[in-house]
């Protein structure tokens, strides 16, 4: 693609940005009716709880700290974070970059004036967290220490007695356990509830309700990219479970719509949200109304007539009483609080050494040191880095670069299992401004300078424009009015289970430790 067709492109998806929200995905169309993706943005294997008046959701993190964001909504439609579950993982490995593994498909529940999250890694067994206000401190215990575990869910009954059912990693098993009370502890082994490779191969997900006297267990199955959802449902825990598939692609254009939550609404109404992997984007978030047909819900509408729901692009606003204010994800960071905002994350457990919020409204990344591959990305764990808002956006900082040694370099990243950044860089005779990309081949993997030019501005402006997902471009300016393109166009490519994310960093490639670090004032998004 020509600069100037990638220009007009994005003047073109610039004029349709909703500028009262400052986002240009915004899925409360104002009059009356939403659009889907609720969230054009990575919330994998989304799960949520109505408490009250208000709905909660959580996600998996995988390696990206602080872990499991809650979003908060009065409607289903328009979200925020408000928080995540916990700050950093108790094990010593997720100190270092830890790609893919983490926290897979939690979910939450409400019980006894009380807010409980469970998930599972892959190799390090079963967690849950509490908390009395979601947007406080959670409480984490590590309850079982295993591997190949996988999405658990808990259920407590009317007689008080509490369950978990989880999958197998790689396997078609959903296991049925018995929990204390308080949901602390596994009472037994498991019991395997439900095993159908010929109807629900990969079957994982569940997630674990009750009602109208029948256990349901919702799981997606076939596959993240191109799967469906499966219902089950029966008088007994324990089984035998009667199986359906209540929602699919059909014939829409929306693949793989499945392995979400779903609520109850007090005007009698029933939604489920799910994602549908749009790479690199990730899986983004969609909202589906659901009718219950037969003691089975059917989500989104029948178009084809074949008894399986598919998915819908539009609906009216969900019934909860009254009309909502406007709001999406974070995205944009002046960084003037002592904290910097919900949306950012790193790649593995974060170091207080890492970074520091100024009194004059920037964060300062220091200029740590990553040895590996000469500094590859790829293995930094102190990469600031937020998802990818939507299909087209631009994203502006202003970067003040204080190198130390030889190496030092701080900007912008996009990352993911290929990675671009445009960077300052110290060299013998002063500096630089580079574009550069790479990957994660274990064998080369080097970083490739693709553009660079000497500068002696102390401070300057970087930009990425991404289009239709997939397409970038970096740019720089010294004044914030004049940019100037430089490097190539590049294809953007997700992470390991994650979308795209676009950020910050600093770096040393040294051995020796540096002294060098990085202001940026603000970071902007539109």
């Amino acid at each position: 693609m020509k600069m100037k067709k990638l220009a007009q492109i994005i003047i073109f998806q610039l004029v349709l940005i909703n500028s009262a929200s400052g986002q240009q995905w915004t899925p409360d169309l104002g009059n009356g009716n939403f659009k889907n993706p609720i969230i054009y943005a990575d919330y994998s294997d989304p799960d949520m709880v109505k408490v009250g008046d208000d709905f909660y959701m959580v996600a998996s993190s995988f390696n990206c700290m602080p872990g499991i964001p809650i979003l908060h909504s009065k409607d289903m439609v328009n979200w925020e974070i408000v928080n995540h579950v916990y700050q950093s993982l108790p094990l010593e490995k997720y100190d270092k970059t830890a790609h893919g593994q983490g926290a897979w498909a939690p979910s939450i529940r409400y019980h006894n004036n009380k807010f409980y999250v469970y998930f599972c890694t892959p190799y390090d067994g079963l967690f849950m967290a509490t908390t009395d206000d979601p947007r406080n401190d959670w409480e984490l215990t590590h309850v079982v220490d295993s591997e190949m575990w996988e999405d658990p869910c808990p259920l407590w009954d009317d007689d008080g007695n509490a369950y978990l059912v989880r999958g197998k990693l790689c396997g078609n098993d959903l296991i049925l356990h018995k929990m204390s009370k308080d949901g602390k502890k596994l009472l037994d082994n498991g019991v395997l509830i439900y095993r159908d490779k010929e109807n629900d191969p990969i079957i994982e997900g569940p997630k674990f309700f009750k009602k109208d006297g029948y256990y349901y267990i919702l799981a997606p199955a076939g596959g993240v990219g191109e799967g469906w959802q499966t219902a089950l449902r029966s008088k007994n825990i324990y089984g035998p479970y009667e199986r359906k598939t209540v929602l699919h692609k059909g014939n829409t254009e929306i693949n793989g719509p499945h392995q979400g939550g779903l609520v109850d609404l007090d005007s009698g109404e029933s939604w489920f949200a799910h994602f549908q992997e749009l790479k690199p984007n990730g899986r983004i978030v969609h909202l589906n109304k659901v009718e219950w047909v037969d003691g089975w819900p059917l989500m989104g509408k029948d178009i084809n007539k074949d008894g399986i729901g598919e998915p819908q692009i539009e609906y009216k606003m969900p019934n909860v009483g009254k009309k909502y204010p406007v709001k999406t994800p974070q995205t944009t960071d002046e960084f003037n609080t002592k904290k910097f905002g919900l949306q950012w994350q790193w790649q593995a457990n974060p170091k207080n050494e890492w970074y520091s919020i100024s009194d004059n409204g920037n964060i300062r990344l220091n200029a740590v040191q990553n040895i590996t591959k000469e500094g590859n990305l790829y293995y930094a764990p102190n990469l600031l880095l937020q998802k990818f808002p939507g299909p087209d956006f631009m994203a502006t900082t202003k970067v003040s670069f204080k190198g130390d040694l030889v190496g030092d370099k701080g900007g912008l990243v996009v990352m993911g299992r290929s990675w671009t950044s445009l960077y300052v860089i110290k060299n013998e005779n002063g500096f630089k401004l580079e574009m550069s990309k790479s990957d994660n081949n274990k064998c080369d993997g080097i970083a490739e300078v693709i553009a660079s030019i000497a500068i002696d501005n102390e401070v300057v402006y970087l930009r990425v424009k991404i289009v239709g997902n997939t397409i970038g471009q970096y740019e720089y300016s010294l004044d914030n009015k004049n940019f100037r393109v430089i490097g190539d166009e590049f294809n953007t490519k997700e992470g390991v289970w994650i979308g795209a994310k676009v950020g910050l960093f600093c770096v040393n490639p040294n051995i020796q430790q540096s002294k060098g670090f990085t202001n940026f004032d603000w970071f902007r998004v539109e």
